[in-house]
């Protein structure tokens, strides 16, 4: 089972290779081919995890829900297409000496590897009298984020034979935060139960303002979080049986609250929210903010914490195969030869990826709206952006049954892209296919691309929008 999910997760990410953005619109796919412009563009429950207070607008459908929205997306600043796709169509390749040494110095970046997987399996929003808009939504995301220094990089490829070892005398190696500075390596896999409510507070015939605010119930499927500062190491991970981690020993510690099973069991649990305004000016402007993701998540199934402590020689020759997820979290979270010697636990509390996020869009007409976004991470946990996010996006219906989207997006760890969209829209439903870089299809190098697709996108009662 662990050697399916990871190839399964791999497939996920990188069958396409496909960008990162650690936001929560990636499976929406009509707010992806603005490149993730969607604080005042998302309506009915796609405003989930956006900006809740869209729902307090009216004008918009009844009733929409969906059965299936998707987005996946992995993206590096250092890897080539050619390689990062190894990962994928030749897992059970072994690595020689020279792609380990090849690997190695393109591991060598803070942004190495950026990948993410968003799944809406069922959504459903409704406008009610009085009350304003409802809608709830399950959702899967899975986000993660991975960069080496130089030592870290030698460490994952070359093993025992890194530099760093040959440099160091016996039984003289330098403390982790000293020789792995710089390092990031976070993945987050969560499953997600939401609620949220907006509605209209004040309406005036040139102004009106609405309100919004979501909960979500988390389910958590498993963790990685390391990150290595000079002088100092923070490291742990709480892994689902479904990701077939071999814990050696540790499984007979009486503090080691051991999680067995099949399926996702979950291993930790969660609590977060949503609040948002929504404004709109006049016939055309639109105006929105929103902080997401306020609050907590709790790991307490097969729960590692590590604090600094000397670099541990590794018994193994570091990563040698393409299955690179597999491996490299062995090596570095929870592995029998892991780099670190972890302690085992019962409980850690971490923040859920704080997001701030502002908007103001300009709707021309029912056929041209566009729209300025800037998202900023509150915290430096795993599953947030790494950098802020700006974008510019705009939406464009030639016909009323078809929407095209594009924009110009850049931040988040990547550099400036060029997203774009087509959706075919009526007043029932809407399906359609994005991208968030429309060139990186076209090029070779450093890849940069995403897709995100929707299937039964159902629309009833008010306008098409």
């Amino acid at each position: 089972m662990g050697k399916t999910f990871y190839s399964l997760l791999a497939a996920l990410l990188l069958g396409s290779t496909l960008p990162l953005y650690a936001q929560n619109e990636l499976s929406n796919f009509t707010a992806t081919g603005r490149g993730g412009v969607a604080t005042t563009f998302a309506t009915d429950y796609q405003a989930i995890g956006i900006n809740p207070a869209n729902l307090g607008r009216v004008g918009g459908a009844t009733v929409a829900f969906t059965i299936g929205e998707f987005g996946v997306g992995a993206g590096s600043q250092s890897l080539t297409r050619q390689q990062l796709r190894r990962f994928i169509t030749d897992t059970n390749q072994g690595l020689t000496l020279a792609d380990k040494q090849e690997l190695a110095r393109a591991f060598t970046s803070d942004n190495a590897l950026n990948f993410n997987a968003d799944a809406t399996t069922l959504a459903l929003a409704v406008q009610l009298p009085v009350v304003g808009g409802i809608a709830i939504s399950n959702r899967v995301r899975t986000a993660g984020h991975v960069g080496l220094n130089q030592n870290a990089a030698e460490i994952t490829f070359l093993g025992r034979d890194a530099p760093i070892y040959a440099s160091a005398s016996a039984g003289n190696l330098p403390l982790v935060s000293e020789a792995l500075a710089g390092t990031d390596i976070q993945l987050a896999v969560l499953n997600e139960f939401n609620l949220a409510w907006g509605t209209r507070l004040i309406d005036l015939p040139l102004f009106q303002l609405s309100a919004g605010a979501g909960y979500r119930y988390i389910q958590g499927v498993g963790i990685i979080d390391i990150r290595v500062q000079p002088g100092n190491l923070r490291a742990y991970s709480s892994m689902s049986p479904v990701f077939d981690i071999d814990y050696g020993s540790m499984v007979n510690n009486p503090s080691f609250n051991l999680q067995e099973g099949s399926g996702l069991h979950p291993v930790g649990k969660g609590h977060g929210f949503d609040l948002g305004l929504a404004a709109e000016v006049g016939k055309a402007l639109r105006l929105g903010v929103a902080v997401t993701d306020l609050g907590h998540m709790t790991w307490e199934g097969n729960l590692l914490t590590a604090n600094d402590q000397k670099l541990k020689r590794l018994k193994s020759e570091g990563v040698g195969s393409y299955n690179f997820f597999k491996e490299a979290a062995e090596i570095f979270a929870t592995g029998t030869d892991s780099l670190f010697t972890y302690e085992t636990g019962q409980e850690r509390r971490a923040e859920l990826p704080t997001k701030l996020r502002a908007g103001a869009g300009l709707r021309i007409s029912e056929y041209f709206e566009a729209g300025l976004d800037v998202t900023l991470p509150l915290n430096n946990v795993a599953g947030n952006i790494t950098t802020p996010f700006v974008g510019a996006g705009l939406d464009y219906k030639p016909t009323r049954w078809l929407r095209l989207s594009s924009g110009l997006t850049g931040g988040a760890g990547y550099g400036v892209s060029v997203p774009f969209g087509i959706t075919l829209a009526t007043k029932v439903y809407e399906a359609g296919i994005s991208t968030r870089d429309v060139a990186g299809l076209l090029t070779s190098e450093n890849p940069y691309l995403s897709a995100a697709g929707g299937f039964l996108r159902f629309k009833l009662g008010g306008r098409s929008q």
